[in-house]
């Protein structure tokens, strides 16, 4: 049984930074395999992983795109693709990762997030957990990218107009009917107890607080030497914050 973990929230938020720190406690507690989905398009998972990255699903696109005319003798298109896709996979110990990028030239990515679900469909049965850190805004959700999701996780900063964002993704999800288990509001890089106004907006959003993730000054300093977050230590804040996250949501 996979367990699809999903970040979503407005830019700016820690979204990747929250889904890597998911990861190392998933990775760190033995509960592997994880495939790790960058669905954002600026694609900075990896290296918070501290993984490389050589293709993307956007890239890989075009190149069949390019190439489809040539293909292998006897080899129907979806079975090309679905081994160039393959190819796109970076392979870790107890953790993989496959990033969608930008596809190459000008335009929406529509097509590179169809490409993405159907492939995730198919992928993700062979992972004990799935963990999609998705752009900014709300388009991964209108295209559905992000759907059959038992977690998602929606991330605010201590901002009014973050929270209203969370509510606005609230609203999307129901409009789209996408399967979605369980959903939350997270707030990130918090300096203490929230102010009132902030408590009020979130209970105006009717989606329940999983937990707040405080300033880390260890995130800060791995930013700067650009250390992958996996690296971090076990007494770092945001860390702790994640582990309490984790076991409220019992995932």
């Amino acid at each position: 049984m996979t367990t699809t973990i999903a970040v979503a929230g407005k830019g700016g938020t820690g979204k990747t930074t929250l889904s890597a720190l998911i990861i190392r406690h998933l990775h760190r507690r033995g509960k592997v395999p994880i495939l790790a989905v960058d669905a954002d398009p600026a694609a900075h998972l990896a290296e918070a992983l501290g993984m490389n990255v050589e293709k993307t699903v956007g890239t890989t696109q075009a190149e069949f795109h390019d190439s489809r005319l040539q293909l292998p003798p006897g080899m129907p298109k979806n079975v090309y693709l679905e081994m160039c896709l393959n190819q796109v996979i970076v392979e870790g110990k107890g953790l993989d990762l496959i990033t969608m990028g930008r596809p190459e030239g000008p335009g929406c990515y529509c097509s590179s997030n169809a490409v993405l679900r159907e492939f995730l469909d198919v992928l993700g049965k062979n992972y004990s957990y799935v963990v999609m850190d998705n752009q900014a805004g709300m388009e991964h959700l209108s295209r559905k990218t992000t759907q059959n999701v038992d977690v998602l996780l929606m991330l605010s900063d201590q901002s009014i107009r973050g929270i209203r964002t969370v509510g606005k993704l609230l609203d999307l999800i129901r409009e789209l009917n996408l399967r979605v288990n369980r959903s939350y509001m997270v707030i990130d890089r918090t300096s203490g107890i929230l102010a009132p106004p902030l408590e009020e907006a979130i209970a105006q959003t009717g989606i329940d607080l999983a937990g707040c993730i405080p300033v880390d000054e260890n995130i800060i300093e791995f930013d700067q030497l650009s250390r992958p977050l996996m690296d971090l230590p076990d007494n770092s804040p945001a860390v702790d914050a994640v582990a309490e996250l984790m076991e409220k949501l019992s995932v």
